[in-house]
């Protein structure tokens, strides 16, 4: 008799452990690229309102390089002390998010 409780107590046992899995969710990512093409400029083809708007917001700015689209939005390389990054604007010096 102690023979059948401790085989229907295994048996129930390796059930549940089965039982617990948890079930695989399937997660699906999307990846928006924006390839606008930007061909790059000197940077005395700046317009003005850009050059005051960097020197405004950010005084300590350095453009290292600068990038024109066909929509006419500009994107500027930019180094403050240490850092490095990208800023977006258009040509009447309002800045874009990208």
């Amino acid at each position: 008799m102690k023979n059948l409780f401790l085989s229907a107590a295994i048996v129930l046992g390796g059930l549940t452990s089965f039982a617990s899995t948890t079930p695989i969710t399937n997660s699906i990512i999307k990846v928006i690229s924006v390839a606008d093409d930007y061909t790059e400029i000197k940077l005395e083809e700046l317009p003005a309102p850009i050059v005051e708007a960097l020197k405004k917001a950010y005084p300590d700015a350095v453009i290292t390089k600068a990038y024109k689209n066909e929509k006419s939005e500009y994107k500027l390389d930019v180094t403050v002390g240490d850092k490095v990054g990208n800023l977006f604007a258009n040509a009447d010096g309002t800045w874009i998010k990208k």
